[in-house]
């Protein structure tokens, strides 16, 4: 007979196959390395369901309820706001292992629109049951926390990029932190398929697309890139982030603060 511990130790394991957090392979950087595994289970059973959002479709819009935070399992998503004059700023762009949507939770309310670039799937964690586990869970309140530095870290370092940088050495600091965040997923540091527009780019970095264009034309004929439409081959990192300033160099280590805590070799 099942002692209500054990009825409880099992149905954790039994969510946490269910929605194979301990077989995803993206596990390592959305859960931290310090995170015991018997406990890892419990976020897994926060999670409803995996969420699978179709190419430019909305994963939530501005105005929505503040319900949920989501892991990226696989996709692309870009995050933005919209201006009085009715254009789309891009405050950030999201990839697998990383978790979007705490905008608004202070409020309630979402003040941005995520959509997808790809076809994607998240999986959902509810805000309110993660409140309630985190109390309880000090491993949990800790997961909550570096989460959400996280993310005023990659705020932090947009302020950088559009303050401090010049055009050239935002786009520079844009591709080095692609470079940087792929690289640590297990990809090629150096070739990779863009999944925004010049638009997009130009938008989240405070840029023109005539300007992106150019930048990108001039990085190539001075041998630092290849460009093939969205294929970008980086033929010379280390004359790319020479490109980088003081401050550039600034962004590049603040965004890859953002990764290490989650990049960590898991101990045991």
């Amino acid at each position: 007979m099942l002692t209500k511990t054990k009825f409880y130790a099992n149905a954790i394991e039994h969510q946490y196959e269910r929605f194979r957090c301990g077989h995803c392979k993206v596990r390592e950087h959305c859960l931290p390395s310090w995170m015991p595994d018997s406990e890892e289970g419990r976020i897994a059973t926060l999670i409803d369901t995996e969420r699978k959002v179709r190419r430019g479709d909305y994963l939530y819009r501005s105005g929505d309820s503040v319900q949920d935070i989501f892991a990226v399992m696989s996709g692309y998503f870009k995050v933005s706001v919209m201006s009085e004059d009715g254009r789309e700023q891009i405050t950030g762009f999201y990839m697998a292992g990383e978790f979007i949507g705490y905008d608004g939770i202070g409020v309630g309310i979402r003040f941005c629109n995520a959509i997808a670039l790809e076809d994607s799937v998240v999986c959902p964690i509810s805000i309110d049951n993660l409140n309630t586990q985190s109390i309880r869970v000090s491993s949990l309140r800790r997961f909550v926390t570096e989460t959400s530095g996280q993310q005023l870290a990659r705020a932090h370092r947009m302020a950088l990029l559009l303050g401090k940088l010049s055009a050239e050495e935002r786009l520079a600091a844009f591709l080095l932190d692609l470079s940087q965040r792929l690289q640590a997923r297990g990809y090629s540091s150096t070739e990779f398929h863009l999944r925004m527009t010049r638009e997009e780019i130009g938008s989240h970095l405070g840029l023109t697309f005539e300007t992106v264009s150019r930048i990108f034309s001039q990085f190539q004929e001075r041998g630092l890139i290849r460009v093939q439409k969205r294929y970008i081959q980086i033929c010379d990192l280390v004359r790319l982030k020479m490109i980088l300033g003081r401050a550039g160099q600034n962004v590049i280590s603040v965004s890859a603060d953002c990764d290490s805590a989650s990049l960590q070799v898991r101990a045991g």
